[in-house]
């Protein structure tokens, strides 16, 4: 069949439905497309086809795919939260074929060994992950085995995978005097040069990055490496994917999950025709941390006062759908620069170079993803010693014991993160910060049957009782420009996007005229300048991306919604494979994260298919 905007009306039933066209999602369906040439699988995905979009396969691009006008993003607006000065947080989520592999910004990072460790569920310690890291599909003879990634980049082969559909480089294009510039402060300030930061043990220094940008300079997203392969070999007439068409429910006899009600989605079609389609075998929820949740409330699912007050019929009370929210906590902090117009990618995005050009002439710029290097920290005892008697507890609790855990991320951006109109004409550098394993948690839930009903989303940002959470964003704001401020590129902030230190204080912006700053000391900040700092981490925190945890895999009695094979408790045939699974956080962009979780669910339900016998 391959690739439709609308099933023929013959279609009615297949063997596997796989709710959601995401990472995770378009990785189970291709394997299980290769497990058993009669096996017939339907991919539904509420997003368009991402084949050779331009804003897509081109790195340099990607920012776009967030704009608040996009048509490749999904946005989920919170409700007001009291913690972060009354605002509205925006979370965007994949938003077409591919998931947030299609529209991240691409760069390779991977999960700690205590992450996995910690989720304390059989078949998912690091050692049980690894192979689906680098290798993938464990079913069958060694020489049947196959990878996930081919990776180009430094460090042991043992822990990367070098024959995979997902290539891993340094892209086309690197702006090298910024790159070794940043490096060279970074060590100034305690953060050496490391040659894997993504070995699983790596906690505190710096790497020149790789990203998920192939050698010859195009995005290498789960669309494009595993699915659309197969949908044009002409040997996998068992796959078949529908796009812009949105999943209402899973369809149930009994307690089995039987099929999907699905209808056209608005944003791309006219239609509002409800349909469904029965699943022969197995039904697979691949939504995603928010849209996952909201799916099986709507198809009965979840808690089951929130069920009813939302009008649905109770078919399993499992109480912790939509729990549990996690995101990873981000800032990004602009600042003037000396580099020149080739080393930042501001004259693209303010229209100084001409983009059809660039694209016409295959520019190696495009290649690009503007991050160059990537950075994960943990503070000294000093440093610790000076962020209160609660952060203590809670480092000598979560962190000390546990070398191989960070708190945070750090990446130099060579753009300004904003408006380009709203400053004038340059370059910038700015600095991207994100606080890994919050202590703060969320929630998504249904107000209603229907998919344009409101949902009700808390994101919990800085909302943990202790304040250990902003209390890592007041530790990383001043690492992080003690950083820059060595460097020789430096040239001050951009005021309007820092804290309003008042002129009189040690912290003030500057701006710097003849050259970089000498004779450094690192700045001393008063109570006054913290109080200012954390309430603008309050009115300025906002969303890296990386929701997950909210169908967590635990027991459960312990607000659990899936179990160790996926399966969704109370039910029968219906298996969740996506990032609401993770029972735990990980000190990563999330993306790897989720590639791993498909391959593992594809080995899984293989296996439970009884396809590895045949």
């Amino acid at each position: 069949m391959g690739l439709y905007t609308q099933l023929p009306d013959a279609v009615k039933d297949v063997d596997v439905i796989i709710a959601g066209g995401g990472t995770a999602g378009c990785i189970v369906a291709a394997r299980l497309s290769d497990a058993q040439p009669n096996l017939s699988v339907l991919v539904i995905e509420g997003g368009q086809n991402n084949y050779n979009v331009p804003n897509i396969v081109y790195p340099a691009l990607c920012l776009s795919n967030i704009l608040p006008t996009s048509k490749t993003a999904l946005f989920y607006t919170a409700s007001k939260e009291t913690k972060l000065a009354d605002r509205e947080i925006v979370v965007p989520s994949g938003g077409t074929l591919g998931g947030g592999s299609s529209v991240n910004l691409m760069m390779y990072t991977r999960a700690q060994r205590q992450d996995f460790d910690s989720w304390q569920t059989p078949g998912w310690s690091a050692e049980e992950i690894l192979p689906y890291l680098k290798k993938v599909s464990l079913y069958g003879s060694a020489k049947d085995l196959l990878k996930l990634e081919t990776y180009y980049g430094p460090g042991a082969k043992e822990t990367h995978g070098f024959n995979g559909p997902v290539q891993v480089s340094g892209g086309t294009y690197r702006a090298r005097r910024a790159e070794e510039d940043f490096i060279k402060a970074a060590g100034k300030v305690g953060l050496p040069e490391v040659e894997d930061a993504q070995n699983l043990n790596t906690s505190h220094g710096v790497q020149r990055a790789v990203r998920y940008i192939s050698p010859d300079g195009k995005r290498q997203d789960v669309a494009h490496g595993y699915l659309h392969p197969r949908l044009q070999d002409h040997n996998h007439p068992n796959l078949h994917v529908l796009v812009e068409a949105q999943v209402v429910r899973v369809l149930f006899d009994g307690k089995r999950a039987a099929g999907v009600e699905y209808k056209p989605n608005p944003d791309f079609q006219s239609s509002t025709a409800v349909r469904s389609i029965k699943a022969r075998k197995m039904v697979i929820v691949s939504c995603g941390a928010l849209g996952t949740p909201p799916v099986l409330e709507r198809s009965g699912v979840g808690d089951s006062e929130i069920l009813q007050r939302a009008g649905i019929q109770i078919v399993a009370n499992v109480s912790g759908v939509g729990r549990n929210y996690q995101d990873h906590h981000l800032l990004v902090y602009p600042y003037k620069s000396s580099l020149g117009p080739e080393e930042t990618a501001d004259s693209i995005f303010d229209g100084r170079l001409d983009l059809e050009a660039l694209i016409r002439n295959n520019d190696k710029v495009l290649g690009w993803n503007v991050q160059d290097v990537t950075c994960r920290l943990r503070p000294t005892d000093t440093e610790v010693a000076t962020l209160g008697s609660a952060f203590q507890a809670a480092w000598d609790r979560e962190f000390k014991p546990h070398r191989n855990k960070p708190i945070a991320l750090m990446a130099p951006v060579n753009v300004f993160p904003g408006e380009p109109g709203s400053v004038p004409v340059g370059q910038y550098y700015s600095i991207s910060v994100f606080t890994v394993y919050p202590f703060s948690r969320g929630h998504i839930h249904i107000t209603g049957p229907d998919v344009g009903d409101r949902l009700e989303f808390k994101t919990g940002y800085f909302s943990d009782p202790h304040d250990i959470d902003i209390k890592k964003h007041t530790w990383m704001y001043k690492k992080q420009r003690e950083v820059i401020r060595r460097m020789d590129t430096y040239r001050g902030e951009v005021a309007a996007a820092h804290p309003p230190f008042p002129p009189s204080s040690k912290a003030a912006c500057i701006e710097l005229d003849n050259g970089p700053l000498t004779n450094m000391q690192d700045i001393e900040y008063t109570a006054e300048d913290d109080a200012i700092l954390e309430q603008w981490l309050r009115e300025n925190v906002g969303t890296t991306w990386h929701s997950l945890g909210t169908c967590k895999m635990a027991p459960r009695e312990e607000m659990g919604v899936v179990d160790a094979n996926l399966g969704v408790y109370g039910v029968g045939g219906l298996k969740i494979a996506d990032l609401s699974i993770p029972p735990g956080n990980v000190a990563a962009n999330t993306a790897n994260t989720a590639m791993a979780i498909g391959e593992k669910a594809a080995d899984i339900f293989i296996r439970e298919l009884g396809l590895d016998r045949e």
